[in-house]
């Protein structure tokens, strides 16, 4: 009976496309529940983002062979889509040939459990299905049973905050106003307007920051009066701008020496080491920034702040899942893809394996099974969704077997050593010998992340 139930997706985004493409080719019963009115939801809000991977590596190998029958053609693989690109070209055909029984628009996803049983109950657990509860567009509920639940809601609507300790700064809440979370569309004469003539301060180091860094100087270059403050944490640039050359994906690469040569033309002004304590208004009608050393930015008209995401776990909240207690990743997945320790590109390929869970057939994929760590490529979240697949069909074989190889971004060295150049160094060398020579096994990488804490600790 139990084997009867669909398997739930929570979302329908690249991930959880994928995931139902998986399961349907595989002889499974997918059901897709999607909180936006399209597919793609969330994709649709960064549609002005270029992406930095080609076409070729945004399409789940299971979607294209669902696709190409129906006529679908790819676009050109060498090229690169901007987000709203990537929904009309392929996740919104990919949702249609799913099929509306399949993909269930406007609904969310409220909560999950056991049927019958809370988070605490041990008897009868394991022979139960999953109760997934739902909440329509309309305001009605309902619930469905489950043989199993891939979560593949992402973290999109849950951004990091400004302040450096992880909750909102003092006077953040109050600001919200003046401060975008996203990296603003500048095509919009509108939005562009807010930053013309104005000085913006952009909180972040990831490839998010850089892209707003790049759109935000070209407005420095022809609006006079325009100013930028790019604000770190970290103690030192370092290898923010990332590997150049040397990065596998080209276009991820040159992002990063397009932020460089803004730097260097004196388009914008770094801070390091500056970890947000508060934003105050100031007598001129702006606001000022306030680090937790005391030191002060002042004169700022508007903030973006792109420090990254975190997972929405509450809803999960009757299910027993093993996280990671510092980044909220799947135990065995952490150590792969701890910041504290590295931020190399190449992550070993993972699937099912690592993102088991004490519940039984509860998974998190894409983007929420990093968790609060960076830099996850949509590769990565194919290769784990059809680990995912085979695992419940039953072919364990395939469920373990690595089908990809992720590209390199030609620097390591993470955030939990930016103070420390040296230790960055040895993070570098090990990382190297410990990830990209071969896939490690277990034991290597507990060796590895081992001796990465010391010398995070140095």
């Amino acid at each position: 009976m139990a084997n009867e139930l669909p398997v739930v997706v929570v979302g329908a985004g690249p991930i959880g496309l994928a995931a139902a493409a998986e399961l349907r080719e595989r002889g499974l019963n997918p059901l897709v529940f999607e909180r936006g009115a399209t597919a793609g939801a969330a994709v649709g809000e960064w549609n002005h983002v270029r992406l930095f991977s080609r076409w070729a590596e945004l399409i789940a190998p299971a979607a294209r062979r669902l696709l190409e029958p129906s006529g679908w053609a790819a676009p050109a693989e060498n090229t690169y889509p901007t987000g709203q690109e990537w929904a009309d070209h392929y996740l919104m055909p990919l949702a249609k040939a799913l099929g509306e029984d399949v993909v269930v628009l406007d609904t969310e996803v409220v909560g999950v459990a056991r049927r019958g049983r809370d988070r605490v109950v041990n008897a009868g657990r394991d022979s139960e299905p999953l109760s997934v509860h739902l909440r329509y567009g309309d305001g009605t509920e309902d619930r469905v049973l489950a043989r199993a639940v891939i979560d593949a809601s992402g973290t999109w609507g849950a951004p990091n905050p400004l302040g450096g300790e992880g909750l909102p700064a003092l006077g953040e809440t109050a600001a919200a106003t003046v401060i975008d979370y996203r990296v603003p569309d500048l095509d919009d004469d509108t939005i562009r307007a807010r930053y013309a003539g104005k000085h913006t301060v952009i909180a972040g180091s990831g490839h998010s920051a850089l892209t707003a860094i790049i759109a935000l100087a070209d407005v420095a270059k022809n609006e006079p009066g325009t100013r930028l403050t790019w604000v770190l944490r970290r103690g030192e640039v370092g290898s923010t701008f990332g590997g150049g050359e040397a990065d596998q994906l080209p276009a991820r690469g040159a992002l990063g020496q397009r932020a460089k040569q803004a730097l260097d033309a004196g388009l914008l002004t770094v801070v390091t080491g500056f970890r947000t304590a508060a934003i105050e208004s100031s007598d001129n009608s702006r606001y000022r920034l306030v680090s937790d050393a005391g030191r002060r930015i002042e004169d700022v008209d508007r903030v973006v702040v792109l420090t990254g995401f975190r997972p929405e776990l509450s809803w999960l909240s009757e299910i027993r899942l093993g996280l990671d207690p510092i980044l909220q990743a799947p135990t065995q997945l952490a150590p792969l893809i701890d910041p504290n320790v590295h931020s190399c590109g190449t992550v070993y390929p993972h699937g099912v394996t690592e993102l088991a869970h004490p519940e039984p057939n509860v998974f998190l994929a894409g983007m929420k099974s990093y968790g609060r760590a960076p830099t996850f490529l949509a590769m990565t979240g194919y290769e784990q969704v059809r680990s995912i697949a085979a695992a419940l069909a039953g072919n364990r074989e395939a469920a373990e077997r690595v089908e990809l190889v992720l590209p390199d971004t030609g620097v390591c060295g993470g955030a939990g050593v930016f103070d420390d150049s040296t230790a960055a160094q040895k993070t570098r060398s090990l990382l190297r010998r410990t990830t990209h020579d071969a896939a490690p096994n277990a034991e290597e990488v507990t060796n590895a992340v081992a001796a990465l804490g010391a010398i995070a600790a140095t």
